[in-house]
């Protein structure tokens, strides 16, 4: 198997691309480091091209390992000929190669296995052969051996039988038939185990729906359903079609006396042994590439959250709501740092609100607070009428933003938070987080396990290992595409940047307090156990603003340090000088001279002038801003018609939700989102997209607001 060629077809690359990317790889470079610094070896593939080139890398690389040990495990039986081994060699899925090992593969005590203790064997190639010109009752005689524990001919022929029925069930060759048209004519059902109940899969209740046509969706609400004991899910494949097409593969001669064995084998061949593992295998198919698509759709959106751009420049107040025990409050200043925690309660059942509006004008007055960051939990809807009331009583400009909890209640119990704020109780820490993630979204939302902060759909009944490498890919792509500054970050941070492990994490924090500030990058090489190679795979995401090097506080490698001074000398230019930096790379014939002289590559020199022209910039400034808010709107407000602006705050498989901000997000299915056809919601929207939305319905009592995002 050249797995180069295979990956390079699937990805539409040149295989050159895939051998680079392949060495770069084995050698232990990063994603993010190839991606961004080695485009010239790669033909500049990106990060999503090459996490799908390395999960590929590694399926094929442990495809052609179970080839070997299947190969090795049929040579030592003596059973392996050229045929089987070109076919093994040939076979391109995990699933392939089992249907071909299946008649190979050591058994459990099996119907066919005592068959064959019992000397059985012999019958059954007389029935397969299907040339006898004697009843089946007549050869099966000299089978019947008390000795060997056959009583009569019956129990011969029922053996026999047993032996051509796991025959059939391990031919890869019929396997693979049944396994295509059950996909391509089957269908889905599901039935509900008490249909009086009320559940959320009431329209599974009595559902089919073709194989080839299910959207993922369904299918992970269907699994869901099953586990919970909701539902009983089959697949109903085209049986006349399959027992017909192994009747003509087998009965090849019109013989009375084995032709209705042989039907009788076969019936019993697909509906005790294939059915049900064809079943399972197109259960697990279609389960896999639904997880795959759920995924895909959380990772997207997981990386739109994490690069929201940060609202700079705030004193900010983080609230985290509740009724009984208060409402949980943190002053954070612009650097993040907790100047003061407070409860106040001016929800039920104390509804302390004149008192706890006289604490929050004394926050704000001593802080000069000007943004409050509310949690979107229980008791938001009060807690936000109150800052309200709060904004039009004092006469200090004060905006809110309603954010997303998702994730704070994990961190706040989390022993990252316990050892950030040894002092504080998860209250106080849930409050510490809501605030710092309005202030630098993508630094507070690493310190929480990805799949827990909510973007996604039926996160937690998927292959949660898989989740949690893709996930954690996307967030190591967004750390490292925003940059981190070395001399701020979090150990929580710094382990996603490119070659930083959790323990290189710690020892750079350590390195920090220990000798004060870094001034150079070059000063990481001073940390413990991190060496040349680690530092060649973080520098240049590692950012020093005000440090000694102005090249320390971009994206330019240190290993063009020298290319990047000689650049600026031959070109008589400075950093930030837009229109003369801006003009060297008009013209590509000007580009290929200037990289030649400086014995750089094109790429990486486009990358430079990219840096120069912009150092320190931040590439989340190009993102959609969060809606600050001064009023309230309630649910009972909305009335079909009216057209608001608001927020995506979660993409789907069959639309998007959008805060339009009374505490339950509206529904904008993917048939109103656009004019244009989209295969995915995802086609036309991002979480943190700020839209304008008309509403079609609002229906109170299920809180369920339907909207439309197709104006006229």
């Amino acid at each position: 198997m050249n797995i180069v060629k295979i990956i390079s077809d699937e990805l539409g690359v040149r295989q050159s691309q895939t051998e680079a990317a392949v060495k770069l790889i084995d050698e232990g470079n990063t994603i993010p480091f190839i991606a961004r610094y080695r485009k010239e070896a790669t033909g500049a593939l990106n990060d999503e091209q090459l996490r799908h080139l390395d999960e590929r890398l590694r399926y094929l690389r442990s495809l052609e390992e179970r080839k070997a040990a299947v190969l090795a495990s049929i040579e030592e039986q003596g059973m392996l000929n050229e045929e089987l081994k070109d076919k093994i060699d040939k076979a391109s899925t995990l699933v392939a190669v089992e249907d071909l090992y299946r008649p190979y593969k050591p058994k459990k005590k099996t119907r066919a296995s005592i068959a064959r203790q019992k000397g059985l064997e012999g019958l059954a190639i007389i029935i397969s052969l299907q040339r006898t010109n004697r009843s089946i009752e007549e050869e099966a005689l000299s089978f019947v051996s008390e000795e060997k524990g056959v009583a009569d001919v019956k129990e011969a022929i029922s053996g026999a039988l047993d032996i051509i029925a796991e025959n059939i069930s391990d031919d890869a060759q019929y396997r693979t038939y049944i396994r295509n048209l059950s996909m391509k004519e089957g269908v889905i059902s599901s039935q509900a185990k008490d249909k009086t109940a009320e559940s959320v899969y009431e329209m599974y209740y009595d559902f089919e729906e073709p194989v080839n046509k299910i959207v993922g969706h369904r299918i992970l609400a269907l699994n869901r359903g099953e586990k919970e004991k909701v539902l009983t899910v089959k697949i109903l494949p085209p049986v006349d079609k399959i027992i017909a097409y192994l009747e003509k593969q087998i009965i090849t001669s019109d013989n009375r006396f084995t032709t209705p064995l042989l039907k009788e084998a076969i019936a019993d061949s697909y509906d005790r042994l294939i059915a049900p593992s064809i079943e399972r295998d197109i259960r697990n198919e279609l389960t896999e590439k639904a997880e795959d698509g759920a995924i895909t759709v959380f990772g997207k959106n997981l990386k739109q959250l994490l690069l929201q751009p940060p609202i700079a420049g705030h004193v900010v107040l983080g609230w985290d709501p509740a009724f009984r025990t208060g409402c949980k409050l943190a002053v954070v200043d612009p650097t993040g740092k907790v100047l003061e925690t407070k409860v106040i309660f001016p929800t039920a059942p104390q509804n302390k609100v004149a008192e706890a509006k006289a604490e929050l004008k004394r926050l704000i007055k001593k802080y000069n607070i000007t943004l409050i960051s509310l949690g979107n939990g229980t008791a938001s809807r009060e807690s936000e009428q109150v800052i309200v009331e709060l904004i039009k009583e004092i006469d200090t400009p004060l905006q809110y933003v309603i954010v997303s909890e998702a994730g704070a209640s994990v961190y706040s119990a989390s022993k990252l938070a316990t050892e950030e704020f040894p002092s504080f109780d998860v209250g106080q820490r849930s409050a510490a987080s809501i605030a710092r993630r309005l202030q630098d979204p993508l630094s507070e939302l690493v310190k929480i396990e990805p799949k827990a902060i909510g973007v996604g759909q039926y996160q937690h009944d998927m292959n949660q290992k898989k989740l949690d490498e893709s996930l954690g890919g996307v967030v190591e792509d967004s750390v490292n595409m925003v940059g981190v500054d070395l001399n701020t970050a979090s150990a929580a941070l710094l382990e996603y940047v490119s070659g930083i492990n959790k323990t290189l994490a710690r020892n750079i924090v350590a390195y920090r307090e220990a000798n004060g500030k870094f001034i150079t990058r070059a000063d990481l090489l001073k940390v413990e156990k991190l060496g040349p190679k680690a530092f060649e795979q973080c520098a240049g995401f590692l950012r020093i603003p005000g440090g000694k090097n102005l090249l320390d506080n971009t994206g330019v490698h240190p290993e063009s340090y020298e290319a990047t001074r000689k650049l600026l000398e031959l070109t008589d230019t400075d950093m930030g000088d837009k229109t003369k930096l801006g003009a060297l790379w008009q013209d590509d014939k000007s580009v290929h001279r200037l990289a030649e002289e400086l014995g750089i590559g094109e790429l990486t020199l486009k990358d430079i002038i990219k840096e120069l022209m912009k150092p320190g910039r931040d590439p989340r400034e190009d993102m959609p801003k969060p809606i600050l808010k001064s009023d309230v709107l309630d649910m009972e407000d909305l009335k079909p018609g009216m057209r608001l602006k608001g927020t995506v705050r979660n993409v789907i498989d069959f639309g998007a939700f959008v805060d339009i901000g009374v505490h339950q997000d509206g529904l904008v299915h993917i048939s109103q989102i656009t004019d244009r056809y989209i295969k995915h919601p995802l086609d036309a929207l991002s979480i943190g997209d700020v839209v304008e939305v008309e509403v079609l319905s609002v229906d109170v009592k299920k809180k369920r607001i339907s909207l439309t995002m197709k104006l006229k």
